[in-house]
């Protein structure tokens, strides 16, 4: 009976058997000592990095090996270059193995590499080699402008990648669900992530970060930073000075502005008037010396940017020292008046509590006197009459 050729077995076995079953059929078939057979190893490689394409052989008695490119282009022919491109490079042919590299690689050179061993018939087995492409740190681009009060779309963006990257938005180390839409740029993919979030005032500033998860990069990321540019009306504030102001002495006001953009010009005015002649602005400060009372009034600064405008106003009032002292000398005069008042009303209000209770105790005495007057009468009236003296003594000394 004629023995049935290993390589007309593979040709029979499913298309979904896997290279290396395939390969292990044609070792346990492989059983005369004389039986020849190649293996082939898949390989995955980053871009630009170097490939190794390997072909073991078993029972190699020196026939001739081939080594073809995805295109079945011959690279190698028994270990003789066959194609004039340099970044294959042969580096092993033993009997046992025979090992090709590929330096700079690039997804154009995915595919299968074939490993044919030619004897009474041909074996040959795929190498296929994958080739990875990282992303690299993606950009954001803001739509439009970020207001106060509205909302600003946000993309992040990576342009290529195989397979396709992951992004992620992360602020305040929560994530920030996007629209994700992906595009097929035939070896390479390209990703972006949309978001829109409201923003204020107090936005401005804040730090949001897109991240780029990808199967070449293992556990790292690459990650773009990005702040968010909330433009805003100004705010004005004068700060005023501290203690009274005299003739004579200096005013200096500051005037605080905020805002995005942060207004260039500051303008100073007096409502009603002009700005005095000893009056210097710089900047944002206004500074007036040897102040009298004609300078005195309300002073107004203003600034203005794109989005808005705001003021704000001091009232200046210049004292005359002569008049501070009289004041504060009058204090003291008029509190001992209220004191005294207070102890003259309350002297007076004990007298007539005293007389009253005076006079209503002399009627209380004049009253019994009276009464005892008028029973001393009874008395001699009786002893005159010739009345029982006895009977009347005992009835009037009781």
């Amino acid at each position: 009976m004629r023995p049935v050729r290993s390589s007309v077995l593979c040709r029979l076995l499913p298309a979904p058997f896997s290279l290396a079953l395939r390969s292990l059929v044609l070792l346990l078939l492989c059983i005369t000592p004389h039986c020849q057979a190649v293996q082939a190893e898949n390989v995955t490689v980053l871009e630009g990095g170097t490939a190794q394409i390997s072909c073991r052989l078993q029972n190699y008695d020196g026939s001739i090996v081939v080594i073809q490119n995805p295109r079945r282009q011959t690279l190698f022919f028994n270990g003789t270059r066959a194609l004039k491109d340099d970044r294959f490079q042969m580096v092993l042919f033993t009997p046992r193995l025979v090992r090709i590299t590929l330096t700079n690689v690039s997804v154009f050179d995915e595919g299968g590499y074939f490993c044919q061993l030619y004897t009474d018939a041909t074996h040959h087995q795929v190498a296929t080699l994958s080739v990875l492409v990282p992303p690299e740190t993606p950009t954001v681009d803001a739509k439009e402008e970020a207001v106060e009060g509205g909302e600003v779309e946000l993309t992040c963006m990576s342009p290529r990648s195989k397979p396709a990257a992951t992004l992620r938005w992360i602020r305040n180390g929560r994530e920030i669900p996007g629209v994700v839409s992906q595009q097929d740029n035939g070896k390479t993919f390209s990703v972006s992530s949309t978001i829109r979030i409201p923003v204020e005032r107090k936005d401005n500033g804040a730090a949001l970060s897109c991240e780029a998860f990808h199967p070449a990069l293992g556990t790292q990321r690459r990650i773009r930073h990005y702040r968010l540019d909330v433009y805003f009306a100004p705010t004005v504030r004068i700060v005023p000075p501290s203690g009274i102001l005299r003739e004579g002495d200096s005013l200096t006001l500051t005037c605080s502005v905020t805002g995005n953009p942060l207004p260039r010009n500051i303008q100073w005015s007096k409502i009603n008037d002009t700005l005095p002649e000893r009056a210097e602005i710089s900047g944002p400060t206004l500074q007036i010396s040897r102040l009298s009372q004609s300078h005195n009034g309300t002073y107004l600064c203003q600034a203005q940017n794109n989005y808005g405008r705001a003021a704000d106003h001091y009232t200046l009032l210049v004292y005359d020292p002569g008049a501070v002292v009289e004041t504060h000398s009058a204090v003291p005069y008029a509190v001992i008046g209220g004191v005294l008042a207070l102890l003259v009303f309350t002297v007076i209000c004990v007298l007539i509590v005293t007389i009253w209770c005076s006079v209503r105790q002399k009627g209380s005495y004049l009253t019994h006197e009276a009464s005892g007057l008028d029973e001393h009468g009874e008395v001699q009236e009786a002893f005159l009459n010739g009345n029982d003296a006895s009977q009347g003594k005992k009835e009037y000394l009781l």
